[in-house]
């Protein structure tokens, strides 16, 4: 029988009995030598031992004090037997009653190091002196477990030869030399398959057994019985109804012959072949170390020139890097040297400055206050002019310059007056955007009853001008008063104010001019000559002088209409053939002037 072995199939596993001591040698009663050749001899299998164990008693477990060689063991068990029971249990309690657990700890390893072997194992084969394999040194291990090996390396003599010699080697950590512990003279056709693998296999295995895994399974030496080859009788066999096996013929024998032969003489050539490569690779030696020097000296070489080329383009890329940073540090210096210079200049003016800077913010405190007076005084004016008066037992209904104004309800109304109190109030809130300096965002053009006002906002829309007049296109007009209670919020918002409804048109102006005539100083008087510049020629100075300061003590009266006509576009506003003269101006008692 032939036997293969794959190169990661065969691994030899050394399994020991844990009960007796391990790498104590057994009994020899008879003078045997130590390995497997004892068991057909004493003809008792696994389970025969298994049941005499069985029927044995319980013995005394022993400390460590004990463990001892065997001969000696056995001869102090018998003097042991006729002591008391408590003097043994006192003694074999004795070595733990140390209340140091890492004393106790140490004398624990203490005992399992004695256990513990360096072990390894050689292959021997029938006609060659040196072993055909050594494994490794497994150290520190009671079931050692070697590496997978290939004995196809060794040719056909070894690797098909069924008898071979296992040696097993080991050494406690009390010895110095290895010892020979198990000697096997192995049969591989009297192997016992034990499974696939060992994880189904449950049974007790007898000491010191030797565990082959092999390609197809695990294989053990049970008995060390070869297996009995039933001989083949010459001639050919037949059955009992007179059929004849067929058996190889000649011809295919010797091309089996003939096959052998070939792929011994290719593996003779191969090994010829391997020893000639290796006596010229080993005479060319030196050729091919300098060969390799030569490469590497060429690439070292190589490397140098590219780190040195990448030095110098370094070096360039720094000096222009200097080169730059100098040029930089030197503009910065002399603009360093102009701002210092700038600075000392400013310094030698800053006493004016600083005192021109005290009178400026004086007068800027007073021009303020001057200009509140003076929106206080043309808010009273303008308040005179449009005067505008709750209507009783109305909330919220008011009239300006005694004509009725809705609040955003247009459903049955007077067309022209409503027209003529919505051109009052948009020339209203145009003064005011003037007086107040706020550009409105929704441009008016007072043309009192004709009066529009445009939307440059809103991009969708396809028109941009709205009236402030009803006409037949309702939302039209509703749209455009919309906007200017739009302007009117816009003014309120710039004063900080809050407008409760957007749609209270006259009530959020009566608001705003009640906070801009708000005050407890006196009302500022006008200047002297404000006419007389406006309209010079027009009036003579006594007339007006007269007339500025009548115009500080007005009385209820309501003042004369003035004649309003689109001279220029101011505010955005549009000239337009619709704009009506109205009556010609009305004199006051107080002055007689007109504003074109």
């Amino acid at each position: 029988m032939v036997v293969s072995f794959e190169p990661q199939a065969p691994t030899f596993t050394r399994h020991f009995d844990p009960q007796p001591r391990h790498l104590s040698p057994l009994s020899r009663p008879r003078g045997k030598t130590i390995d497997d050749e004892e068991i057909p001899n004493s003809l008792q299998s696994p389970s025969k031992l298994l049941a005499q164990s069985a029927n044995r008693p319980l013995p005394q477990s022993r400390s460590f004090a004990d463990l001892k060689s065997a001969p000696a063991a056995s001869d102090k068990r018998d003097d042991a037997e006729q002591q008391p029971a408590s003097r043994l249990r006192r003694r074999s309690m004795l070595p733990w009653n140390d209340p140091n657990p890492q004393m106790r700890q140490i004398k624990l390893e203490d005992i399992t190091k004695t256990r513990m072997a360096d072990t390894w194992f050689s292959i021997h084969c029938d006609g060659i002196d040196t072993p055909v394999y050594v494994s490794e040194v497994v150290e520190n291990a009671t079931n050692p477990s070697f590496k997978a090996f290939d004995l196809n390396v060794c040719g056909p003599k070894v690797s098909r030869a069924d008898c071979l010699t296992l040696k097993l080697w080991a050494k406690a950590i009390s010895m110095e030399e290895y010892v020979l512990l198990v000697e096997l003279q192995l049969c591989l056709q009297s192997l016992q398959f034990l499974g696939k693998s060992l994880d189904s296999f449950h049974q007790p295995l007898p000491s010191n057994s030797v565990l082959f895994h092999l390609t197809d399974g695990v294989y053990t030496n049970l008995t060390g019985i070869p297996s009995s080859n039933t001989l083949i009788p010459s001639g050919a066999s037949k059955f009992s109804d007179g059929v004849v096996l067929p058996t190889s013929s000649y011809d295919a024998l010797m091309r089996l012959a003939n096959l052998d032969e070939c792929i011994q003489d290719a593996l003779a050539t191969r090994e010829k072949l391997e020893s000639q490569i290796s006596a010229i690779l080993e005479k060319n030696h030196h050729a091919m170390t300098l060969t390799s020097d030569v490469s590497r000296a060429q690439d070292k070489l190589a490397l140098t020139k590219h780190a040195v080329a990448a030095g110098k383009k370094q070096l360039r890329a720094t000096c222009k890097r200097k080169e730059e940073l100098i040029a930089s540090i030197k503009a910065r210096r002399e603009a360093m040297e102009r701002g210092r210079y700038s600075q000392e200049k400013a310094r030698s003016h800053l006493p004016d400055a600083q005192q021109k800077l005290a009178s400026c913010s004086k007068v800027l405190k007073q021009n303020t206050e001057e200009t509140k007076g003076q929106i206080r005084r043309i808010a009273e004016d303008l308040l005179a002019i449009y005067p505008i008066e709750p209507i009783p037992d109305k909330p919220l209904a008011f009239t300006i310059a005694g004509l009725t104004l809705p609040n955003s309800n247009f459903g049955d109304i007077d067309r022209d007056a409503v027209a003529a109190a919505l051109g009052y109030t948009a020339h209203l809130v145009y003064l005011l955007s003037f007086y107040l300096s706020v550009p409105i965002p929704y441009p008016i053009n007072p043309y009192l009853s004709n009066s529009l006002i445009q939307d440059p906002v809103s991009a969708s829309l396809p028109q941009r001008t709205y009236p402030l007049y009803p006409v037949n296109v309702q939302y039209r007009f509703e749209y455009g008063v919309f906007l200017l209670n739009k302007d009117i919020e816009f003014l309120l918002n710039k004063l900080s104010l809050r407008a409760l409804d957007i749609r209270h048109t006259l009530p959020n102006l009566k608001y705003l001019l009640y906070v801009l005539t708000a005050g407890t100083s006196e009302i500022p008087a006008r200047k002297s000559g404000g006419i007389r510049g406006l309209f010079q020629g027009r009036l003579t100075p006594s007339l007006s002088r007269r007339g500025s300061e009548d115009s500080v003590g007005y009385t209820e009266s309501i003042f004369p209409r003035k004649d309003v006509r689109p001279s220029s576009k101011l505010n955005g506003d549009l000239a337009s053939d619709k704009a009506k003269q109205t009556s010609p101006p009305l004199t006051s008692s107080a002055t007689s002037y007109q504003v074109a």
